[in-house]
């Protein structure tokens, strides 16, 4: 038995090494030089999709093999469907065509629509911008009531009608961590928030800028409770800048129980977790998306890209390609009686959803 394996041992490592430069030679043959790449953006010049976009293409073709020139072509319509069909239809997968695209496009109340055709988890995905990760925070009396339900409940201010993404888990942490708290809505904008807040109207709030609640921190008038985090990975992980704040993710673990509720925070979590993202069209090579997503990491720690970025939103992040795919999929693969456990949750809470 050793004497055949030392005997074919040379024709074995002589295929590896066969492969290795195959593939090294795939990667190097891999160049858009002197070509168009057009970038598809399914909302309308103008909007959050359409600046992050541009962002993007003003540093794609520099970091791309060959050094191609980006056109952006806006395609709005029907929430993203009508590019996102043209897409998935039309495109060629040479890697000569991306899209840009939304969360909203990810969510499966529209990716479900009768005019949708399209399967996000065919596309391949390239990488995504996040919104950074948030704090939640308390001002000091509300952290006394917040886990004593003999006291007047704390008060979670909130602008417009519905919780922002940085406030979504307040929702899951009445229902499953026991939080006796209320909610109060309708302010118009942060700074309206914030003077409530002073005037100790409200109690708690959210914000993915430190700063704006630096100085009542430091003078003791409020606490963080935690961070929404980022993902780095694959994994949540917290933000240097937010101190060793635990994740909301390390406080409700192993308290959702329900196979349906379960279902529902991988849907909520997913859809918060992601903001924008980028992809090539479906039966793009692997070499093709390799170099993309080389690009994609490259251009994402670019000073010059980080400092647009923050102009664009505050604390924004880039998303490996490999988990925005995996986003994508749960979001496609969630159950429809889970879409709604949200939506009963905020209603259970008091909150006007229609």
């Amino acid at each position: 038995h050793n004497m055949r394996l030392s005997m074919r041992l040379p024709l074995i490592l002589s295929v590896l090494i066969a492969l290795t430069m195959t593939n090294g030679m795939a990667r190097a043959d891999v160049t858009f030089r002197d070509k168009n790449i057009t970038m598809l953006v399914g909302a309308p010049p103008g909007g959050g999709t359409d600046i992050a976009g541009r962002a993007i293409a003003r540093f794609l073709g520099k970091y791309l093999p060959g050094n191609p020139n980006i056109i952006v072509q806006n395609m709005p319509g029907a929430n993203g469907i009508t590019a996102m069909n043209h897409f998935a239809r039309q495109t060629k997968p040479d890697g000569l065509t991306v899209i840009m695209g939304s969360v909203s496009i990810l969510d499966p109340v529209t990716s479900r629509n009768a005019n949708a055709q399209y399967d996000l988890r065919t596309v391949r995905m390239v990488g995504g911008l996040g919104r950074g990760g948030s704090i939640l925070f308390i001002s000091k009396a509300g952290e006394v009531s917040l886990h004593d339900k003999n006291l007047p409940p704390a008060i979670i201010g909130n602008v417009g009608a519905l919780p922002r993404a940085g406030l979504q888990p307040a929702v899951w942490s009445i229902e499953y961590l026991g939080w006796n708290a209320k909610w109060v809505a309708g302010y118009p904008g942060t700074d309206q928030l914030m003077l409530a807040l002073d005037r100790g109207e409200v109690d708690m709030g959210s914000t993915s800028n430190i700063f704006l609640i630096k100085d009542r921190m430091d003078h003791g008038h409020v606490n963080v409770v935690f961070q929404t985090g980022s993902i780095e990975g694959g994994k949540i992980v917290g933000r240097p800048d937010f101190g060793n704040a635990p994740t909301f993710l390390e406080q409700i673990q192993g308290k959702i129980t329900d196979p349906i509720a379960q279902k529902a925070f991988d849907y909520w979590m997913a859809l918060s977790s992601v903001d924008k993202w980028l992809a090539l069209a479906p039966g793009t090579t692997d070499d093709v998306l390799a170099a993309y997503r080389e690009a994609f990491g490259k251009f994402s720690v670019d000073k010059d890209f980080l400092e647009l970025g923050d102009k664009i939103s505050d604390g924004m992040e880039a998303i490996e390609g490999t988990d925005v795919e995996n986003f994508a999929k749960i979001l496609a693969e969630t159950p429809t009686e889970a879409l709604g456990y949200v939506t009963e949750l905020m209603r259970k809470q008091g909150l006007r959803v229609q």
